[in-house]
Parts: C-alpha cells; structure tokens; sequence
C-alpha cells in the first residue's frame, strides 16, 4: 500500500472518529432530544444549554416570528411518532426586548420555514395561546387561553387530537383541544423566538418530559408500561428522573439515612442505591406476591409488608427488618390486608382491612394481637398514616360520595373531612417534620370514587398540616403506584413519586 493511499485512510478514520465522538458531546449536550435547528432565516444562530445534574435547559434563540405563512425561529427537537405528552415549567431570562418574543412546545411536520404545525406558546407580555397551521404556507390561526403569563405547558397528542393545558405553577390546568392532522412521524420540541431578527432572547426549562402514554386498548393489571423514579425538591419545584425500568415500578419508600429508596416490583422489594443507581432485591423470604403498600417504622428499622400470600390469594400483612429478613406474619383474617402506616413509638401499625364486605381503617399491635377498626362508615377508608406527634391519623374515605382527604385522632375518634373539592383525593403523607402533607388528585370524571388506576393524568398536591388551601407541586402522567406509600425524605424537603411512559431515554439511569 503507497503512502498516499495510507494517508487517505488514516484521514478518513480520523474523520469518523471526530465526527461520531462529535455526535456524541451533541447528543449529551440536548438531554432527551436529538437535535437543534434554526427554522426559516435566523441572523443569530441560537443555542442549548443542558444541565445534568437538574436535568435543566437553557435555550437561545433570535428570529423574526413564528405566524403568518412562515417561521424563523431555533427549535431543539425529536423526531417522534404516534401517541405523546409533551410537558415542561418555563420562564423568559431577563426582561426582553419584544413584547412578543415567546417560548414553548412545538410540533410540525418539517424544518420548513412554512410547514405544517401547533404550538403551545407563551409570550413575552403573558399573552398564552394555541398557535397553528393547517397546511404548508397557510395563513398561521391562533385560540387564546384564559391563563396569562402561564409557567406551566403541556400538550398531549392522541390521534389527530391535541389538547394543550397551561397553568401557572401551583395551579390547575387550563385546557383547549384541537382535531389537527400533521402527520404521524413529527419533529417535537422546545423553542425560542426573539420576534426580532436583531436580537437573541433566553428561556429556561425545567420538568422537560416527553412521555408516551399506555395504548388507549391496554387491559389494567395485564397491560403495564415503563416507570421513571422521580425526585420533587419542594423548594424550587424542580423533579429530576434518577432511575428508569420498562417495568412497572411501584410506591418508592425513602429511608431515614436519605440515600436509599425501597420500590415494589412484579411481587418483589427492591433496594435503590441514589448514589450509585443500583438496585437490589430485598429478601422477604415466603412474601413473594408483594403489592404496593409498605411502610417503613419511624426509626427505619422495621419495614411493614403486604403480599398477596394468603387464603385465595388475599393480601396479608408481615413485619421484617427493613434491610430484608424472615418476615412474621401480622395479620391472620382471611380478608384483603393492605399494611400503611406506623406509630412513631413503633407499638402499631394501621391498615386498610376488609372485613365483612366493606373496607375499612384497623390498627394492630405490630408484634401482632387483636385488630382494633377504627372507621365504621359505609364506603372505602384507605391510606391510613399518623402524624409524627401520634396524635393523629390521616386518611382517605369515599364515605361522602368523592374520595377525600380525613383524619382522625390516633384511638379513631373525632373524625373529620380536610378536603372537600371536585377531585378525587388519595393517599395523605405527612412530612417527617409535621409541617407538610402531600397527597395524589385524580379528576373524578376519569375514575370511580373507590379507584385509583394505573395511567392518568393526576395532580401532586401539598398543604399546609395546620390547614389551608393546597398548590399544586408536580404535573404526572401516573396514578396507581406514584405514592401509594410514604415518601418524603427524611428532611422534609422532598418526596419520591413514579411516573410512567413507554419512552425510556439513555441518558438516564436505566434498569439492567
């Protein structure tokens, strides 16, 4: 072989190197999506800034506008095909210099500057709005939303239906829907228009998920999809994925050192290492059919159990060291035992029974003795949890027709109804500090008072513990399994949630 053709050679894997170690820095560079483009004429090239540790990204952009028959605008994207739920919380950075300059989700069907498309959009002055184009080079429509300034945008794709929500962070969404055929294989994503070709405007991201829901057909607890473990820091609002299965993921307990979580998966506990993003089994030794109801004892040192090891395959109750161990069977009734919540002094614990057709809140001693039924109303009591001063009991009940949030004091007397609203409340979780209660809202019209499915669009809530009203702290596709157990961390200042989706992305923790 001549030395030309050697150098040839060498060049030509040179190139090949730099250009797929490029490919990679870029791909690393824009998170969950593909790519970056300026759409249409754009004098200021615009950029990317994505953030790992927060998962946060900070996106630039110049362009004249994105209406009428054509766009100019930096648009950081994914190619994506059938069913989808775009979300994210934004904000401009820095005062402006349009009025009109605007930040959200796009959908379209090319990079043309005139192609088809919807978009999700707020704008520099808080004008919100549903912006779209029927066809290449048609005239650009608009319907206005009745949120201003909205911090909070999600657009959801099922068929040729599009509905978009916006909010302000902390409140419900507002939604309007669109029958809109662009094509089934499109480019989503975020973007940025200065809405002057002189300038450079800056957005940022936070809580960017692209999320692929379960089929419209899927059968509940057959069909399941794929589970992201979220962290929620209440302070900021800001939830980072740090762990991700194909599986379905349930219920993810935080233990009282604050480096590990216990989740339930396909009847076994797992052990999830947040340093290293591992995950182990955790022995239960005969308890092989295990639901979402554990609950670790306030010391962290005994872990309350539910598995479905009983007569007819009812769930019965157990109690095992909390690092794994032979579990001592706690409940001997034959009817369904759902184990949540422990006194602080560690003597008992309360769960759901069913008992004489009905469901009901019982406390047992938790080496195990007589059950003591501390509800009576006809209708499901669930997700019993004390507070940490043991002076009370918190609770969700369908007793008045809806699913609310209750509570009691911790011998069953004095019970009252804390929330009264038109959603659907589960699962009350107080904060180890007893500042703090978080719990799941289902819309009613989606779910029958007594269920809390798999695959919906739910509300995380917090309130105040000595009373007031609730804001809204995370936006979920989710439900059955997101918090099913108690799940703050052990300093008050964040909890763990499941998410789910069928689209899982690489540059997350992915379960082996």
């Amino acid at each position: 072989m001549n030395n030309f053709l050697c150098g040839r050679i060498f060049i030509a894997i040179f190139c090949l190197l730099v250009s797929n170690n490029l490919a990679k820095a870029q791909s690393a560079g824009l998170g969950i999506f593909d790519n970056q483009s300026e759409v249409g004429f754009v004098k200021h090239k615009g950029t990317v800034n994505y953030t790992p540790k927060n998962q946060q990204y900070v996106i630039t952009g110049s362009g004249g506008n994105i209406w009428a028959d054509h766009d100019q605008f930096h648009f950081v994207w994914k190619r994506l095909k059938g069913d989808f739920i775009l979300r994210t919380n934004a904000s401009f950075i820095g005062n402006g210099v349009e009025l009109h300059r605007k930040f959200g989700w796009m959908v379209r069907t090319s990079l043309d500057s005139n192609s088809t498309h919807i978009n999700a959009v707020v704008h520099g002055d808080g004008r919100t709005s549903v912006q779209f184009r029927r066809s290449p080079g048609a005239t650009t429509e608009e319907m206005v939303s009745t949120v201003t300034a909205a911090t909070v945008i999600q657009m959801e794709r099922r068929g040729n239906m599009y509905t978009v929500s916006f909010a302000k962070n902390g409140e419900l969404l507002e939604s309007q829907q669109l029958d809109l055929n662009i094509g089934d294989e499109v480019y989503v994503g975020l973007f940025v228009c200065a809405h002057n070709t002189d300038v450079i405007e800056k957005a940022v991201f936070n809580n960017v998920r692209i999320i692929v829901p379960a089929k419209p057909d899927f059968v509940p607890y057959k069909d399941y999809i794929g589970s992201d473990i979220e962290l929620l820091n209440i302070a900021d609002g800001n939830s980072t994925i740090v762990y991700q299965s194909p599986a379905s993921l349930q219920a993810p307990n935080w233990l009282t050192n604050g480096k590990a979580l216990i989740y339930n998966k396909e009847g076994l506990l797992y052990n999830l290492n947040l340093g290293s993003k591992k995950s182990v089994v955790i022995n239960t030794g005969e308890a092989i059919h295990n639901n979402n109801d554990h609950v670790l004892s306030f010391d962290g040192k005994r872990l309350a159990i539910s598995s479905h090891n009983g007569d007819n395959s009812a769930s019965v109750g157990y109690v095992l060291p909390a690092s794994g161990g032979v579990p001592v069977r706690l409940t001997t009734k034959a009817n369904y035992s759902y184990m949540h919540g422990w006194s602080p002094d560690g003597k008992y614990i309360v769960f759901t029974g069913q008992r004489n057709n009905d469901f009901d809140i019982y406390r047992i001693p938790a080496k195990g003795g007589h059950e003591l039924r501390l509800t009576t109303a006809p209708g499901l009591d669930d997700g019993a949890e004390y507070t940490p001063d043991g002076k009370y009991i918190y609770f969700n009940s369908a007793r008045s027709g809806l699913m609310q949030i209750w509570r009691m004091k911790a011998d069953g007397s004095e019970q009252e109804q804390v929330t009264n609203d038109g959603f659907a409340n589960w699962f009350p979780h107080i904060s180890p500090d007893g500042k703090w209660i978080v719990y799941i809202s289902f819309l009613k019209e989606e779910i029958k008072p007594n269920d809390h499915p798999f695959y919906k669009h739910v509300y995380l809530r917090l309130m105040p513990a000595s009373g007031g009203s609730s804001k809204v702290i995370a936006y979920v596709y989710g439900g059955q399994g997101t918090i099913n157990t108690p799940s703050w961390s052990p300093d008050s200042k964040s909890i763990a949630f499941i998410s789910n989706t069928q689209l899982l992305f690489k540059n997350y923790p992915v379960e082996k």
